[in-house]
This record gives structure tokens, sequence and C-alpha cells, in this order.
């Protein structure tokens, strides 16, 4: 339920602060007195768009919030949401000068996507011009689909339908790119089967140029390591050197103990010289010089350059392109299995078609309850004899289900009904859209409805009973409601008048709640005539009397 509202440098308001209460709430005031600013202003809380335009003459910003009672469900949207849950729930919205806006969740920043998603969840707003959009075949599918508490079926049947079309345009582009896809596999194959039959593997290729290098320099390694060898072995080779220095050195240490470390740094070349030495002959008998080796190593070279040139690419990254091409011709197998598409396609359609005929039952249904009320509703508002009915077209499968909805009114007895968008009489329209609103509200699950001038094109006893039914909606769910019609204001258990008034340079509007006494004038003023009389407010003050109204304090 909304608690407070308060406004501040917003169009012609300066600062509001408004107190709500449960029931049914009216708010009256003189042509152009600001009286849907209010409603505007609470639209602004709940997500709807806004630019600079709003902001009151010679204002840097406009800053409205608005506080509701929350029930478990939204502080369980909360805390889903990350958000703080309280014993308020206050939205507030922010315009500048600029035009940028900003939004706020008990205090905390959010997008204005998921300040819409919550208001949706509060408020529940009829505007003015709520029987032309009801002309529309959308908002006449989306006003039943609501009264038969229908909405989370008909979303599922939508996805239902997506998902099912995503997949039949899937099938239709695999066999429409069946050529494309089996050239390509082809190419791949080629490349493959080639790939394969050289089967380099990766890390190969630098120790197949390793390996042809040792083979081809063969001759020239066993030369220089037998020569290496002689150096260290021969009579006069190193090691003999070695030795020899070693012999002197410990002949001279009993002379001079400081040539200790000279003699152990030779000893250790000595032995390193040897280890050598031994290493040498190992290596020259492993050293191979068989020209078959050779000539295999230079037809795998030989093999590798030429199949990098055919594939246009590096030999080393041979190994890479082979897994590359591997993946892409699993690939292609796997998006060009019709078959398995035509499964999930298959499962799909089936899916759809079992929401949809749920949905099309519930329609079936829920477009009886609706026109039996709706008709029952026209003969109290001076259409007697009048008849209202829902036609479920089929169609072809779609988005929305398998039938479009027009809704069809014949005004009074005697005539053919027709689509609504068909009537003449504005009267007629209004009236039926009014009946619509208020029987579609009944199964909201919003707690706040708000009609903003629904009543327009009404007059006279009718006018009454479009009071009488606001205010037993009010039964149910908090009812706001903006009118110029004294019958419907006389209805509310609450009353509020919207002025305005002029300095000469600015223009401002004002909203106070009315007693007993400023109920009777104000209504009285709504009955019509320059000069008040006694007999008018008389009529009033009936008027009030009658509906139940009037504060007994």
């Amino acid at each position: 339920m909304l608690l407070s509202l308060h406004i501040r440098d917003f169009v012609i308001v300066d600062e509001a602060e408004i107190s709500f209460g449960q029931g049914f709430t009216v708010f009256s005031g003189e042509t152009g007195a600001g009286k849907s600013i209010l409603i505007d202003a609470l639209a602004l809380c709940l997500g709807a768009r806004g630019d600079a335009s709003v902001l009151r003459e010679g204002a840097s910003r406009a800053d409205i919030h608005a506080s509701f009672a929350p029930t478990a469900e939204l502080n369980a949207w909360l805390q889903a949401h990350d958000l703080d849950a309280g014993e308020e729930l206050v939205l507030r919205r922010v315009i500048d000068a600029q035009g940028r806006s900003r939004a706020y969740i008990n205090g905390a920043p959010s997008p204005l996507a998921q300040l819409r998603e919550l208001g949706e969840q509060l408020v529940d707003i009829h505007g003015q011009h709520a029987h032309q959009s009801l002309m529309r075949n959308d908002a006449q599918r989306d006003l039943l689909d609501t009264h038969g508490e229908l909405m989370p079926l008909a979303r599922q049947t939508e996805q239902a339908w997506k998902q099912w079309h995503a997949l039949t345009r899937q099938i239709e582009q695999l066999e429409r790119d069946a050529d494309a896809r089996q050239e390509r596999a082809e190419q791949i194959q080629w490349q493959l089967d080639m790939l394969h039959g050289v089967n380099l593997q990766p890390g190969e290729w630098p120790r197949l140029q390793a390996e042809h290098d040792r083979l081809a320099h063969a001759q020239a390694l066993q030369d220089g390591s037998a020569q290496a060898l002689g150096l260290l072995d021969d009579d006069q080779g190193a090691l003999h050197l070695l030795s020899g220095a070693i012999g002197k050195l410990n002949h001279l240490l009993r002379h001079d103990a400081g040539l200790t470390a000279i003699r152990d740094t030779l000893e250790s070349a000595r032995i390193a010289a040897s280890d050598a030495s031994s290493e040498l002959r190992d290596y020259l008998e492993r050293v191979d010089l068989d020209p078959e080796n050779l000539a295999s190593a230079e037809s795998r070279l030989s093999a590798v350059f030429e199949l990098a040139r055919k594939l246009k690419t590096d030999p080393e990254t041979l190994p890479e392109l082979q897994e590359r091409l591997e993946q892409e011709a699993e690939s292609l197998r796997v998006s060009g299995d019709a078959e398995h598409l035509k499964q999930e396609e298959a499962a799909a359609r089936q899916a759809y078609e079992a929401l949809s005929a749920r949905l099309s039952e519930g329609r079936s249904q829920a477009a009886l309850d609706l026109s039996r009320r709706v008709t029952a509703a026209m003969q109290t508002l001076a259409m007697d004899g009048g008849r209202f009915d829902i036609q479920l077209e089929n169609t072809s499968p779609g988005a929305h289900g398998n039938e479009n909805i027009v809704f069809l009114v014949a005004g009074h007895a005697g005539v053919a009904a027709r689509p609504l968008a068909k009537v003449a009489s504005g009267g007629e329209l209004a009236r039926i859209s009014l009946a619509l609103s208020v029987i579609a509200s009944r199964a909201a699950r919003v707690p706040t409805l708000i009609f903003d001038e629904v009543d327009t094109g009404i007059g006279g006893a009718v006018a009454e009973v479009v009071g009488r039914l606001l205010q037993k909606l009010g039964a149910r769910h908090q009812v706001l409601c903006v009118t110029h019609l004294p019958q419907v204001a006389a209805c509310g258990e609450r009353h509020f008048q919207v002025s305005k008034s002029s300095d000469g340079e600015l223009t401002r509007s004002e909203i106070v709640p009315l007693d007993n006494p400023g109920r009777i004038e104000e209504i009285a003023r709504m009955l019509g005539g320059i000069t008040l009389t006694e007999t008018t407010r008389q009529h009033a003050k009936e008027m009030l009397s009658r509906s139940g109204t009037l504060d007994p304090a």
C-alpha cells in the first residue's frame, strides 16, 4: 500500500507531502490545477521515463519520494536483488536540469529497469486514455490474460515459441549451408589426410633439424673428436703434461707448502681431462656414419617442407594445424547433424503446443467469465440490454498462442455485437472501458490501483454508479482516483483538493486534504455554478450522506 508521496520542484508543484490511507481516495480540482501531476510524479517513482521538462521553472532538480508498506513477497524480492528490506519501502527518483536521472530503492542506487520491475508489483495505473489503448488487440489480449490469471502461462508460451522457432531457423540455415559445409568438410579431410600421412608430432621439428645437422656432419665430428682425443692422450698430450707438472710441484712442496693449492688445481684439471678423454672415446664409438640414416632424415625433412608449402604454413606449426582442423571437422559433423536438431525441434514444438493448448483453454474460460461480468456492469451504466462478448479467432500458431482476441460490444438490445474498435459512441466506449478496468482490477495482485480521469465521457446517475464501483473496489485494494465528477468524488472515503495559484511570475500547485466542510464546498463547486448557494451546498451534503463518506467526527 502507498503510505506517502513527497514531491519537490516537479512541474508546478513547489513542495508537497501527501499521506495516504486504505480504501477509496479521490483528488479533484479545477481544470488546469494539476490534478494529474500527482499521478505523473508517482509514475516517475515507479520507473516511468522523464527528462528535464518535468522540473519546476527555475529549479535545479526534481525530487520525488514514495513510501510503501512492504509485503513478505516484496521483501523477498528485495533480498533476492541484494537490497535492504525494512518496515517501509522507499522509492526515490531525481532528475536534474540536464535531464540526468537517478533512481533509488531504500536508499541504494538502482537501475531504472529494476525500479520499473518493482513498481509493477506495487501500483497499477489506469490512465485517462485507457479506452484508446483498449482498441488494440494486444491490450485486449493482455487484459483477458490478466483477468484469467494467465499471464505467467502466456509468458511461458511465448518463450516456448521462441525456442521452437530458434531451432526451426537453425535447421533451415543448416539446409541452406549444406553444400558449403560439405565442400569445407572435403577440403579439411584432404588436408588431414596429408597431415596424417606425415604425422609430424609436437616438438619433433626442432629435433629432426638437429638430427639432420648431426648426420650431415658426422665425418667432421668423428675426425675432430679423434684429434681432440689425441691432444689429450698422446705422449706430449695434455694429460702427460699435467701429470709432469703435478710431479714437479710435489717435489717442491717440502720447501714451500704454499704450492699445495696450485698442485690441487692442476690435479683437478688432470682428473677433468681424464674424464673428457673417456667421454670422447665413448662418443667416437657412437658416431653414426651410416649414409642410409642421413638419407632417411633428409627424406623426412623434405616431406615436412613440402607439406608446409602446400598448406601455406611453417613446418613447426603443422601439429597445431592438424589439431585445429580435426576440431573443425568434428564441429562440422556435429553442426551438420540435422537429425539431432530435428529431434530437438520436434520436442520444442510439442512443448509449445501443450502450453498453447492450455492457454487457449484458459482463455476460453476467462472470456466467458469476463463477458458475463462486463455485460452485468453495462446494465448499471445506462446500457440496458447491452452485451459484451469476447471472440477467440483461431489463427496459425504464434508467440501469443493460437488465437486472436477480439472484444465485441452491443450497446443496447436488438443490435449485433461489433468489435470494440468500431463502437461509434465515445460515451459508450468510455463506460465499457471503465467497466473493464474495474472488473480486471478486482483480480489484480498489486495493492494500489490508480484511476486517472477514467470517468471522462459519463455523468448523471451513471457517474454515481461508477463512484460506487470504485468505492466497492476500495474494500479490496487501495484505490486512488483523479476525477472531475461530483458523484464520484462524493464516494471517496478521503478527499484531496488540488488548486493552483500564481504571483504573476510563477504558478504553483497545492494539494490539501479536505474535512467535512471542505468536501461540501468542493463538491458544491463541482456541481456547477459561478456562485455557490445553500441549495448547492445542501445537495453536496446529501450526496456525501447518501454515499456514507462523511466523517462522523
